[in-house]
């Protein structure tokens, strides 16, 4: 059988000292010693997750006097896109990637198929860095084309996709390790991302682990790291999915607190790379922001509208049929939503057109404002990572969007949510402005603070963006 190499993640910061004592170090090791348990959670996740993405697909449209409690379709909808997405991306910014390690079904049926699988090596193509970013703005796209948010049949074909591609890749590569969600897996950079400011994670002490590897012992065993990490070197929470197989190893690995700034302020220039950066102000704050708002935005409409009537007047027909199968635009007659030729364009210009203009500008900002420091320490992706707090919060309040939908249609009162609102979009606006200060006044010079103003400048563009979203339109 092949083996199978494990590619070291690039160290992003200086170690933190390693607390291998109290409660959360505990955790981490109780985490080790009950893997069982995890994989027995997994497998409940595994059985409940097919369950709310197969049945649901099979049932006739609900009821207009459906609920969430008493239709299994409206409850399956609610859960996925309502709870699960918007509170997985919370839950990363605060504990890491813990629903990569404990919970994700992805991750448990690719490592199960890579256990038994050829166990071929990582291609080349396989470890670009762009992936993350492909995959992620391609699912992202075409989810919003099939209506991936209202209709089972879509979340089964988007989901379920993922799903097989995932297991296919674990049947060909690597032997018993998650290639898959390593290199492939749509949410991979967005996790990589958001976990850069989670509070807790699993810190290693590479002085003591470098001690105790040279040390005789009598017996040492390789830890099973399922993402490919090399363990003695991570520094970074980017790639860890905080499963607690490596707990206590070489009485060098805790899970433990660390300032939420850490990481970001503390990254290595060489380890902040274009594809991440690109993730972050391309895919999350750009297209991410451009698909949660055309489908009620105005100025999408009038944009559709315009066309159409150009299209009417030169007696252009074929775009406004709507003859498009399901499964690449939306289309459900019995529930009178079908969209046409001319939908699915303008939705294509309006999430890729938009987004990657707001994407640009973004972009154009945080690198003026790395050129004004011409400090080769502060690298313009490395001063964009400042921008992660507030696509965050961006992702959070985009997602939780679904979930208000959801409870409006239930009648339940929703007068708390424009202070909720305010309150996480200020969180993120000014943990973003913190670290993009710290970032850019390192040396107090004038170009300095002409920087941080700009990259400010920047960062209230972004908020500007999400307070029209959430309190004007």
């Amino acid at each position: 059988m092949r083996s199978i190499p494990i590619y070291p993640v690039t160290a992003a910061a200086p170690a933190l000292p390693v607390q291998r004592e109290g409660l959360l170090a505990r955790l981490g090791l109780g985490m080790r010693r009950h893997q069982r348990l995890i994989q027995g959670i997994q497998w409940v996740v595994v059985l409940f997750y097919f369950g709310l993405l197969v049945v649901p697909a099979m049932m006739p449209l609900p009821d207009q006097d459906a609920h969430i409690l008493t239709n299994l379709r409206l409850f399956a909808q609610f859960l996925f896109w309502g709870i699960w997405w918007p509170f997985v991306m919370l839950s990363t910014m605060l504990l890491g990637r813990v629903w990569c390690g404990v919970f994700c079904p992805e991750g448990s049926l690719t490592e199960l198929a890579s256990r038994h699988g050829l166990g071929r090596a990582i291609p080349r193509w396989m470890r670009w860095g762009g992936w993350p970013f492909v995959a992620f703005v391609g699912t992202t796209v075409y989810g919003q084309l099939v209506s991936v948010y209202e209709y089972p049949q879509a979340a089964m074909l988007v989901l379920g996709g993922s799903t097989v591609a995932a297991v296919a890749v674990g049947l060909v590569y690597g032997k018993g390790s998650r290639v898959w969600c390593r290199y492939l897996c749509p949410a991979n950079g967005v996790f990589g991302l958001l976990a850069k400011i989670a509070p807790v994670h699993f810190g290693v002490d590479e002085a003591r682990w470098l001690q105790q590897m040279g040390q005789p012992q009598e017996r040492r065993h390789a830890v099973n790291c399922a993402p490919l990490i090399n363990i003695g070197h991570m520094q970074s929470a980017s790639s860890c999915h905080a499963c607690g197989r490596c707990a206590g190893e070489n009485d060098a690995v805790a899970l433990a607190l660390r300032s939420p700034a850490h990481e970001i302020l503390n990254t290595r220039p060489a380890a902040a790379n274009t594809g991440e950066a690109m993730t972050l102000i391309v895919g999350v704050i750009g297209i991410a922001t451009a698909a949660f708002t055309w489908s009620a935005s105005p100025r999408f409409v009038w944009f559709k509208t315009t066309v159409a009537e150009w299209l009417i007047d030169h007696d252009w027909m074929v775009l406004l049929q709507d003859n498009a199968p399901w499964w690449l635009l939306t289309h459900y007659p019995q529930a009178q939503d079908v969209f046409t030729w001319l939908d699915g364009l303008c939705i294509l210009a309006w999430i890729l057109g938009g987004g990657a203009a707001l994407g640009l500008v973004v972009w154009a900002g945080v690198w003026l404002a790395a050129r004004l420091l011409n400090n080769p320490a502060l690298p313009w992706q490395k001063l964009a990572l400042g921008l992660v707090p507030i696509g965050g919060a961006g992702v959070f309040l985009g997602l939780s969007m679904l979930t208000l939908g959801h409870l409006k249609a239930e009648r339940v009162d929703l007068a708390w949510v424009p202070a909720v609102r305010a309150v996480l979009l200020c969180a993120g606006a000014g943990f973003s402005a913190y670290l993009l200060a710290r970032l850019c006044l390192t040396r107090r010079t004038l170009r300095s603070v002409a920087a941080c103003l700009l990259a400010w400048l920047t960062l209230a563009l972004v908020v500007g963006v999400w307070a029209q979203i959430l309190f004007v339109r």
